[in-house]
């Protein structure tokens, strides 16, 4: 079963600034600097990474050197005192054994890096976005990503140094997802949807979760759990769509075009064979006016067409014509349940 990549780098980086913590609280023992050792060998990203955090932690030194000395400040009562005698000429620094100024640098090296890890950690700044019930919304995140969101939706964005996350908690999103080194990740149904590149669609529903690519490439990881084993659930490319359940992790693809994708954003459901439950549920999203379907054997009428979100009379009236329905509408709710003659048979 493939590992997760991002869980993978994430140890690898926090086994990195564990090591800088160690050299700025003192001298390592001889069985810490052969771990030390072991681990930094062991493979070529661990001493990618512990570059990655010294390069880093140089930056920072700079930079707060910087704001220390006041560099960036003008100096008080500027052009208006005149020295009348000149400077002395600075007194040469005192020399010092070269080991111990080696070991001065080393201490310092140690002590900012150790300090940059810990800001690494601390840095993480997240966002929240919610778009109202029946409207839409797009917006920029701070990466230069955007995301259009759909109808109730809700997602919280964490960027670090090192990676992009974003939990869905509700609704549908698409991502255009701008190019950065750092990973962009996108957590659903406790599905984890690691983007290769692209622009892509996430729908969370209430017993699946959705994914289509327009553009590029996605992977779709189960980081694990009671009912199923973590690892990659599905590959996807442009013009695919994938369904996964959540309560077994089973995953449904299909080919699908752009404008089948897109629809929602233009105001637009399409639905290929879907139960009326998945379908009611949409519409729902959309709506106050609700559907209600009152049993499972209307909620598994399988459905197929195309209509404007908001015209839910068009609906109404389609589902009251189907002989094996019940509907009743009224002005807040459509019930919708199987016809008596039906009740109990199976689906169609």
């Amino acid at each position: 079963m493939s590992r997760d990549p991002d869980h993978d780098r994430e140890a690898t980086t926090r086994a990195a600034a564990h090591w800088h913590a160690l050299h700025r609280e003192g001298a390592l023992s001889p069985a810490q600097h052969a771990e030390f050792a072991r681990w930094l060998t062991a493979s070529p990203r661990h001493l990618r990474e512990y570059l990655a955090i010294s390069h880093l932690a140089g930056e920072l030194g700079l930079a707060l050197r910087e704001a220390a000395t006041g560099h960036d400040a003008a100096p008080a009562q500027a052009g208006k005192v005149v020295s009348l005698r000149p400077p002395r000429p600075a007194a040469p620094p005192a020399s010092r054994p070269p080991r111990r100024r080696l070991r001065q640098g080393l201490r310092a090296l140690a002590a900012t890096a150790a300090c940059a890890a810990a800001l690494l950690w601390a840095w993480p700044r997240s966002y929240t976005y919610a778009s109202p019930h029946g409207e839409h919304l797009a917006v920029q995140l701070p990466d230069r990503s955007r995301v259009h969101l759909d109808s109730g939706t809700e997602l919280r964005v964490t960027l670090d140094p090192l990676r992009r996350k974003v939990e869905l908690r509700r609704g549908r999103a698409s991502f255009e997802v701008a190019e950065q080194r750092r990973p962009f990740v996108v957590e659903a149904g406790g599905l984890r949807v690691r983007d290769i590149g692209t622009t892509f669609d996430v729908d969370l529903r209430a017993h699946e979760t959705r994914i289509a690519v327009l553009e590029g490439r996605v992977q779709v990881w189960n980081p694990g759990s009671a009912d199923a084993a973590p690892g990659l659930l599905a590959d996807l490319g442009a013009g695919q769509r994938a369904r996964v359940a959540h309560a077994d992790r089973q995953v449904e693809t299909r080919t699908e075009d752009a404008g089948t994708m897109t629809a929602w954003m233009r105001g637009e459901l399409v639905f290929l064979d879907e139960p009326l439950a998945d379908v009611a549920e949409a519409l729902n999203r959309h709506n106050t006016r609700r559907i209600a379907v009152e049993d499972a054997s209307a909620a598994a009428l399988r459905l197929s067409g195309r209509l404007q979100v908001s015209d839910l009379d068009s609906f109404g009236d389609f589902l009251a014509a189907q002989p094996t329905l019940h509907v009743v509408v009224g002005e807040d709710e459509i019930r919708v349940g199987s016809a008596p003659a039906q009740a109990g048979a199976p689906s169609l």
